[in-house]
């Protein structure tokens, strides 16, 4: 058994987000495609034979009982295992942007500590795992871009015919980040956008759409404006991802980021066709 692990956690973006509906328990319904991009975390995980799960920040200070922690106490329980691990996070992929970052490293966990630990559960498994922890966690366990709708429970993977083509996206998540719960709690959010299709954004892949969630996202925070301008100014259409504040759009070759302001942090991105850790653990077959 392998006792030391280093894997990639990839941030994601909503190529476009509508919200269709509320559920009576509060919960909204949602459309959206989900793809993933090469600005990703890198988590260390080395076995421990004491059953201790612990952790250590690598970068940035993160919360006590993060997603990553929560995500390895419910897979050791579920596969009855005496072992534990030690795990190291660097954070690169910033908070409250709207990219998934805390669900993506609790994904990486649950494969890697899934094959760390000898558990061999079935990603079925894990996903029943990841549901009851956050929303996206499903969507990074089956690792390939993806049209989402329900409340980010129902995942349906686009074939080569609907697939976006890879393209080179510049990423800019301003200083100030977003709460997803201010967002979706206002009287302003629209809710009642009509039903989209696979076929439909096929037709349009990075220009279909919009995020439903910006006019109020702008209004709780005025950075998020700043930034569209900014590409607006280089003839750039760009849109928010996600509830965060981060914002990307395609990045031409002669585009020139370099006078943006110093605060926020810029990433040129490619897309990735599916997660790095794909084939970590067996029964791939949802959707």
């Amino acid at each position: 058994m392998q006792a030391i692990y280093d894997v990639p956690a990839p941030a994601k973006l909503n190529l476009f987000l509508h919200i269709t509906g509320r559920r009576d328990d509060g919960y909204h319904l949602l459309e959206s495609v989900f793809t993933l991009i090469d600005w990703h975390d890198t988590l260390h995980f080395e076995l421990r034979h004491d059953g201790q799960i612990t952790r250590e920040d690598l970068s940035v200070p993160l919360p006590p009982d993060d997603l990553c922690t929560r995500a390895a106490r419910a897979l050791r329980q579920a596969g009855g295992t005496p072992l534990g691990a030690h795990i190291g996070i660097h954070k690169r992929v910033p908070a409250q942007a709207g990219m998934g970052g805390g669900s993506s490293d609790a994904a990486s966990t649950l494969l890697a500590l899934n094959r760390l630990w000898g558990l061999n559960l079935p990603l079925s498994q894990l996903l029943r795992i990841g549901v009851k922890l956050g929303a996206d966690i499903p969507f990074f366990l089956f690792g390939k871009t993806a049209f989402v709708s329900g409340i980010g429970d129902i995942i349906q993977p686009l074939d080569s015919q609907q697939m976006p083509p890879q393209a080179t996206l510049a990423v800019v998540k301003p200083e100030a980040g977003l709460d997803t719960k201010e967002i979706f709690s206002s009287p302003f959010l629209k809710r009642d956008s009509k039903h989209a299709t696979i076929e439909d954004f096929a037709a349009m892949h990075y220009h279909f759409g919009e995020n439903d969630l910006q006019p109020v996202a702008q209004a709780i925070c005025p950075e998020i404006k700043k930034v569209l301008d900014f590409f607006e100014s280089k003839e750039m259409h760009a849109r928010m991802t996600g509830s965060g504040s981060a914002v990307f759009a395609q990045m031409p070759h002669t585009a020139d980021l370099t006078d943006a302001p110093s605060a926020w942090q810029i990433k040129v991105c490619k897309t990735l066709a599916v997660h790095p850790l794909v084939g970590w653990a067996t029964e791939t077959d949802i959707g």
